[in-house]
């Protein structure tokens, strides 16, 4: 495994961590925000290991699926996109309340046990 590949995927553990932090004290919306980081590290580093090149600075999922060379299921693939729709109301809430309520504890742990999935898996397929 390439170094910046190790040196990504360690960060997305990292933040994964962090998002678990966040669920148990309460801050859903940084729960939801810290597991899309994870993911988009991972999705990063796999986009090094597999391509060589250096991934994108962008924060959509879909386009670092896309060129990371990872086939991942269609259920999978939408939760992917519907988390880069729900991390810019995380960097961007327009309505801070309504932000609050649309984040329940119940919707940050699915999105944090989903995204917990996802990293391992990432992981798993760069580590072979």
């Amino acid at each position: 495994m390439k170094e910046e590949t190790s040196n990504w995927l360690e960060s997305a553990s990292y933040d994964l961590e962090t998002a678990r932090h966040m669920l148990d004290a309460g801050r859903y919306i940084y729960t939801v925000f810290m597991c899309h980081l994870s993911i988009e590290k991972s999705l990063k580093a796999a986009v090094v290991e597999n391509t060589g090149t250096t991934p994108p600075r962008t924060h959509n999922l879909g386009t670092l699926l896309g060129l990371s060379g990872l086939s991942i299921g269609a259920d999978e693939e939408e939760f992917l996109l519907e988390l880069s729709n729900l991390s810019v109301a995380t960097r961007y809430p327009e309505d801070f309340h309504r932000a609050m309520e649309d984040f329940s504890k119940e919707r940050a742990e699915a999105v944090y046990l989903r995204s917990e999935r996802i990293v391992g898996w990432i992981g798993s397929c760069l580590r072979k």
